[in-house]
């Protein structure tokens, strides 16, 4: 087992003892029945508590939300007793069938306080409630504008929230400065976008190649434009993210963030007179260089993990041996095989072997970060980054766009080939040192065209007999030879790479070219004939996804490192199904849906057939289909973006902690 396959699950060895299975389901509900009081005691005293004290945190619960939250808690029990594949032999209900009950719970917990507000005064208290302050000037124009285009989501602006956050420890005139600062030398790579009583405008010295994302931006702010108040904003005109601050750093800042009195009663609800003029810096410069180019080198010891405590497993772990599989760095947040939890994958510090997982950690091709809190607006970041995040325009102006016709129709999930297609380009990173082998797109192409290598799969076998056990069958990890997935009837995978190889130096190129290959590009509406799209990060986010989701096709989309504006509005396993970057359960997940067949001979011993859950990967996709158009539309693009911009405005004013937003 090694990185090289990178596929396989290491045989686990020194199995603990383990009780019955009987006084083990005793113990969980007992458990389970315990916190599910203690949780209803807790709602009550919230409750009762809550006219007290305004300012003492307690279990944000709203309406039926304890009773949700009971119920979660006993499903997540439930699931414990099926969910996790027995070291020393298998489960009896396949252990894909609980994460999907689990999903949808998540996902109607989520949903209740998404919105739980009905009126302008319940946001207002809903939000100081959340984030312990007044809204911003300008709130009441934003509620209307968000509720005329029916937005699903009035309250649950935490991502947005969490990325501003740090910069309430540092002064009004400073992040100006600063924005001034990296706005300054074109070499920044930020480019501005200038607004001036109710007008926006492009600044000077931007690439050609990068001016349609800033045309997007300004065209997902022109239907309120006039509601922002004179601000100016840097852009990343790069993929990669851009800050990244220390752990030492982060914890002083976050003290220095924080709220130190309860929301004033009558703020003003107006910014301050004459805002253009504290934006006019004539001499921002730094005798320091703002940004060090870090492009085609090592990023995750120097950057991408330093935002982790210190005694984390990535922080004092340096993995010189890449060749065994870590088991210890994806088992956080996964059941065995089977990815389980998308938020804590995307977490750098339980896995230091990220570092050779993706190209943006291996050898980025522009890659100018800093360590000090600039104010950088990027379409995505890694986890510990602190860029402030915004909808991408890519989307917006639909430089990847759902728009099925005749010829290339999307016809219903049963209709569609049973494939596992996916199509790209040598884009994550630079590779000139043989770092394309550990680059998660050219391992997806090795993987689904390997001849010779053997994979961990999770496949259902008959144990013997016996008077006490019920003839069922037990699904467990078997060694499947890569000639032998036609035998189970696997065999569907269409991957590839387009054109050329890119962003490769010296001998890199044609050895990736001779190993991988490539083929003839094609066009993207094509993707909806088959039923399951693969989605992989590049240099940054991927821009395909939202078409993905827009399909009546199941996207099986790779948890890479980027995280953009949605994350949390769906769920994986409930709108998506998940894979670990490693790619060790991608055979078993695709076996759930598709189907196996029964095999017994070479290297496969006592498979039995499966019947492919066609009807759950059917119900995925549709489920995800509805529900990205009601909560990643292009008006929830400009409803985020409009937010966004009224919480900058207040936090680039001299006058923050006196101005907000009051009813009445």
């Amino acid at each position: 087992m090694s990185y090289a396959n990178l596929y396989s699950l290491v045989q686990w060895t020194d199995k603990p003892p383990t009780l019955s299975p009987q006084a083990s389901s005793i113990i969980k509900l007992v458990v389970a029945l315990t916190i599910c009081f203690i949780l209803y005691l807790q709602a009550l005293s919230s409750k009762s508590s809550s006219s007290t004290n305004a300012t003492t945190p307690r279990l944000r619960f709203h309406g039926r939300l304890p009773l949700t939250a009971i119920g979660i808690v006993l499903l997540v029990f439930w699931s414990w007793s099926f969910l996790r594949v027995p070291q020393n032999g298998g489960s009896v209900a396949h252990p894909i069938d609980p994460l999907l009950s689990a999903a949808s719970a998540q996902h109607d917990i989520w949903l209740q306080q998404a919105a739980t507000s009905n009126s302008v005064s319940e946001a207002v208290e809903e939000y100081k409630r959340r984030y312990k302050r007044n809204p911003p000037p300008g709130f009441d124009g934003w509620h209307r504008y968000a509720k005329e285009r029916f937005s699903v989501v009035i309250d649950d602006f935490d991502n947005l929230m969490d990325d501003l956050q740090l910069f309430w420890a540092v002064k009004p005139s400073e992040i100006r400065r600063r924005t001034r600062e990296a706005l300054s030398d074109p070499w920044n790579e930020v480019a501005e976008i200038r607004i001036r009583s109710g007008k926006a405008e492009i600044g000077l010295d931007v690439k050609p190649t990068h001016r349609w994302m800033l045309d997007g931006v300004i065209a997902m702010m022109k239907n309120y434009i006039d509601k922002i108040p004179d601000m100016d904003l840097g852009f990343n005109i790069n993929d990669e993210p851009r800050v990244a601050i220390s752990y030492n750093d982060m914890q002083d800042l976050h003290a220095d963030s924080a709220p130190s009195e309860p929301p004033k009663s009558n703020p003003s609800n107006e910014t301050s007179k004459d805002r253009a003029a504290g934006w006019n810096i004539s001499d921002p410069s730094s005798p320091e260089k703002l940004f060090i180019d870090y492009s085609f080198q090592p990023t995750f010891h120097s950057h991408g993990s330093i935002s982790c405590h210190p005694s984390s497993f990535a922080r004092r772990s340096h993995l010189w041996d890449t060749y065994p599989l870590c088991t210890d760095c994806f088992a956080p947040h996964s059941n065995g095989l089977l990815f389980s939890n998308w938020t804590l994958s995307a977490s750098p510090c339980h896995q230091p072997d990220l570092a050779h997982l993706h190209g943006f950690y291996l050898s980025p091709a522009a890659f100018k970060p800093s360590k000090v809190l600039y104010p950088v607006f990027s379409q995505s970041k890694a986890a510990g980054y602190a860029d402030i995040r915004y909808p991408s325009p890519w989307n917006y102006i639909d430089k990847a766009v759902y728009r099925p016709d005749n010829e290339h129709p999307d016809p219903p999930f049963a209709k569609k080939e049973s494939t596992l297609f996916w199509r790209g380009a040598t884009s994550e990173g630079l590779s000139r040192y043989g770092e394309w082998k550990g680059m998660a797109r050219q391992r997806l192409v090795h993987l689904a065209n390997n001849s010779t290598a053997t994979f961990h799969i999770l496949l259902p076998s008959f144990p013997h007999a016996s008077p006490n056990v019920r003839y069922q069958p037990t699904y467990t990890i078997h060694e499947v030879p890569s000639s032998k997935l036609s035998n189970l009837g696997l065999n569907i995978s269409s991957i590839a790479l387009v054109n050329k190889i890119d962003r490769c130096w010296d001998d890199d190129c044609p050895t990736q070219l001779r190993e991988l290959g490539v083929v003839g590009p094609s066009d993207f509406q094509s993707h909806w004939q088959y039923k399951y799209l693969v989605d992989l990060d590049g240099a940054g986010f991927s821009g395909r996804f939202i078409p993905f989701l827009q399909s009546r096709s199941l996207p099986f989309k790779v948890a890479g490192v980027f995280r953009e504006w949605w994350d949390g509005r769906v769920t994986a396993w409930k709108h998506f199904v998940p894979i670990d970057i490693r790619l060790h359960g991608l055979w078993s997940t695709l076996a759930y849906f598709q189907g196996v067949k029964a095999m017994e001979g070479k290297g496969v011993k006592g498979v039995e057939e499966m019947k492919g859950r066609m009807e759950e990967g059917e119900r995925i996709a549709e489920e995800g289909r509805e529900w990205v158009g009601k909560v990643m539309r292009k008006e929830d693009m400009e409803i985020y973006m409009y937010r966004l911009l009224l919480e900058w405005g207040r936090l680039t004013d001299d006058r923050r902690d006196e101005i907000g937003f009051s009813v009445g």
